[in-house]
């Protein structure tokens, strides 16, 4: 075993630096420097000595700066309350902390020091922990953190409400005689709150904008693009640029004209951002190899740092995929026009040709920026019925001539990457993914599973193996470039993924390394078993999210040392700039990053990881508000169903047909107190020993759907299953009376552990992967 490096003279050791941060609460790098002393190499070895213990999980970031031991919280600090439960408990979080910094539970203070805070308030606060869990003092209120409330016009015989379209809220505004006459009952509406000298009741609101109709169809989409503060449509000044952008021609591009690239998207796909095109390698000392074309469109040529296209681009981050809509990062004259790889017409592009041998080993790359045409445009399903031999009509006239000289070629060229990919063993979870079907009114009709089939596969092996190009361009002309990264599981994820596997006889060593072909391995074992769904769910949830850094740390879903977005510039603002340092470091034009981006990247970075974040909310929410009105029509039904989370207030269970998502709350449990087993997983009744465990198969009633929230309510129609003679005592002393009755917590208890509902993690979106 190699020794340990010597550090330098004056560096702490780990536990003198994690006493150093606990006794602080949260220190900057610099101010760690200055109370040890360290100057040149030593700051450099502290630098390092930060990531490992930040990799190892025992420090979490503050801010942008800032570093605090994982799950701690400072001695005092600014928070923003965020939460209320079903217990009307407040939790809080630090408006500076990281993913790691925890909620606090707000414990009631001195009504003397005025109102009491409410959801979207913002304070000064003193933390302490009690047991497992943060608590929170008020110190001083410091105003609202959200202003705005986002609502639905109630009117009633004595006032008129404005009632929070976020199910997580409980609270409502009243309006003024004056402010409500011009409103309609069920007028979706933006308000903020009016300053008031009423320290009791309810809070008085202002009407700021009327944003439609809860009874219209597209209100889903609006809602959340409002309640998320989505950026929608573009100022005259960037529609006038879009619109004065020309026809690419040959001038400083290499003529890629001959070359039959082929576009594969969805079948509704209006922009088309990379073509793809593959040929024998003729090289004999690669016999059996494969040559494979990426072509990606050149937005860089169109939107240049620093216009008004570049600032919206920029602001959006990145395009928003809607049910019903698709709220664009670029305008239409570029995104499905200039910028879109039409097929017939001369596009500029930036290609990179890639060379792998039979065995899928890639061995050389070069970029090119050309100008290209591409020669067939086919859906998914299209390509993959001619592959399959199950082309008709007009599907076999459009794709008969494709088959020897492109298609046949391009999944002969994707059997040898696919075992390179195999060898390399990604995350092989599979998406749970549901399609919303819309009728010709805009009412939704049906909801559909998404399907995987080989198609999706080969273009997504092909974009992968393109950003991996890029990012290894760069590396080597030492360019700057914004990486996305994909960090491994914590090993708290891991704990509580360890726990659960073992209530399924499961075994997971909590020392072992997590691993993609350990995950993999688990996932084949379970794959032809009554627990595959769940524990796809469950390796899921335990992966951390994958963002966007300058600093790179490999991308552990793809088990890739190093991978950065390249591959759809229309639709994310992080291929552009990867675009732009391709051009720079290869001198392919003078539209390439500049000196400033390349001083902001680690900015950019945060911004897009926080746009994306954006985007992937809002995307959810207006899903389960379809999702809901859909449903509102079969309230009283029943459904199969799995318990896909265990909470100390109720279950949540996924409907097997439509994928939704609902709670059975513990009041629907059965007549005695229900004990929350964050060990197992489980809610425990303590009388009977009869137990609700994740992943079980149940039957439930539909109780109530609300389409204006999203939200959905069930009743539990399957019994409990009996005591487990071997289980051991339950960890957690949190209890839920079923059947009404206090069902409050004990102060200090611990907030729900293991797996949560639903919420992202490495979920897909349009083609491909937002990995």
């Amino acid at each position: 075993m190699p020794k340990s490096p010597r550090r330098p003279a004056g560096l702490p050791d780990k536990d003198t630096l994690l006493e150093f941060l606990r006794e602080a609460g949260e220190a900057e790098k610099a101010d760690i420097a200055r109370a040890f002393g360290l100057k040149g190499v030593e700051r450099r070895a502290l630098r390092e000595m930060l990531k490992e213990l930040e990799a190892e999980g025992q420090l979490g970031k503050r801010g942008r700066k800032g570093f605090a031991e994982a799950g701690a919280m400072p001695p005092v600090g600014v928070a923003d309350v965020v939460e209320r439960d079903a217990d009307g408990d407040l939790f809080v979080r630090l408006t500076k902390g990281g993913e790691d910094a925890p909620l606090a539970l707000l414990l009631p203070g001195d009504s003397e020091r005025g109102a009491a805070p409410g959801l979207g308030d913002r304070m000064l606060a003193k933390f302490e922990k009690e047991g497992d869990q943060w608590t929170a003092r008020m110190i001083k209120k410091l105003g609202q953190s959200a202003h705005r409330l986002l609502g639905v016009v109630r009117k009633g015989g004595r006032e008129t409400r404005i009632e929070p379209v976020d199910r997580k809220a409980k609270d409502f505004l009243v309006l003024s005689k004056l402010e409500a006459e011009p409103l309609r009952d069920g007028d979706l509406v933006l308000a903020a709150l009016e300053k008031s000298e009423r320290r009791h009741g309810p809070k008085q609101g202002k009407v700021l904008e009327i944003v439609g109709r809860e009874d219209d169809p597209r209100a889903a989409s609006l809602l959340a693009i409002h309640a998320h503060g989505v950026p929608t449509g573009f100022p005259d000044a960037v529609d006038d640029e879009a619109q004065a952008a020309e026809a690419p021609t040959l001038k400083g591009r290499e003529d890629l004209r001959a070359i039959p690239f082929i576009t594969i998207d969805p079948m509704d796909a209006r922009d088309h951002d990379d073509a793809v095109f593959a040929e024998k390698d003729e090289d004999p000392a690669n016999e059996g190899g494969w040559i494979v074309w990426v072509a990606i469109a050149d937005v860089a040529a169109y939107v240049r740092p620093g216009s008004a296209l570049d600032r919206t681009a920029r602001d959006k981050g990145n395009s928003t995929y809607f049910p019903d809509r698709v709220e664009p990062m670029l305008p239409e004259h570029l995104s499905a026009g200039l910028c879109s790889l039409k097929q017939g017409e001369n596009r500029a592009c930036l290609a990179v040709r890639m060379v792998f041998s039979k065995d899928g080993r890639k061995l050389s790359h070069r970029f090119v920026r050309g100008l290209m045409r591409s020669h067939a445009k086919l859906a998914y399903e299209q390509a993959q019925d001619a592959i399959d031999g199950k082309a008709e009509g007009e599907t076999a006239d459009l794709t008969g001539p494709l088959m020897e000289p492109i298609l046949y070629p391009l999944w002969n060229a994707y059997a040898a990457m696919l075992k390179g990919r195999e060898r390399r063993s990604p995350l092989a979870i599979e998406s749970s993914e549901r399609r919303i079907l819309f009728d010709k009114d805009g009412e939704v009709s049906g909801i559909q599973a998404r399907v995987s089939i080989p198609a999706h596969r080969l273009i997504e092996e092909m974009m992968v193996q393109a950003n991996v190009c890029a990012a290894e361009t760069l590396e080597q002309k030492k360019t700057p470039l914004i990486y996305r990264v994909h960090d491994t599981p914590s090993q708290e994820k891991i704990f509580n993924l360890a726990d659960f596997l073992q209530t399924i006889g499961k075994p997971w060593t909590k020392g072992e390394a997590p691993t993609t072909k350990r995950f993999n391995r688990l996932l084949d074992e379970t794959r032809d078993s009554g627990h595959a769904e769940i524990v796809n769910e469950v390796v899921l949830r335990s992966q951390m999210q994958a963002i966007y850094s300058p600093e790179n740390i490999g991308h552990f879903g793809l088990n890739l040392d190093r991978y950065a977005h390249f591959t759809s510039p229309i639709r994310r603002y992080a291929d552009l700039i990867v675009h732009r340092a391709l051009i720079r470091a290869l001198k392919l034009g003078d539209d390439g990053l500049t000196d400033s981006e390349a001083t902001e990247l680690q900015a950019i970075a945060e911004h897009i990881t926080a746009t994306e974040r954006r985007s992937m909310a809002a995307e959810r929410e207006a899903t389960d508000r379809y999702v809901a009105a859909f449903l509102e029509e079969h309230v009283g039904a029943t459904f199969a169903g799995r318990i896909s989370g265990v909470t100390r207030f109720g279950l949540f269970v996924r409907l097997q047909e439509t994928g939704a998502d609902g709670i059975v709350p513990i009041s629907q449990l059965g007549d005695e107190y229900f004990v929350h087993d964050d060990r197992a997983h489980a809610l425990v009744g303590d009388r009977s020993g009869k137990r609700w465990r994740l992943g079980r198969e149940v039957e439930v009633k539909l109780v109530e759907a609300t389409p204006i929230t999203g939200g959905l309510v069930f009743e539990m129609v399957s019994e409990p299953e009996p005591r487990d003679p071997n289980a051991q005592a339950p960890r957690l002393g949190v209890r839920g009376r079923s059947g009404g009755g206090d069902d409050r917590p004990k102060r200090g208890a611990k907030r729900p552990g293991g797996p949560k509902p639903p919420s992202g993690g490495l979920k897909g979106v349009r083609k491909g992967k937002r990995r």
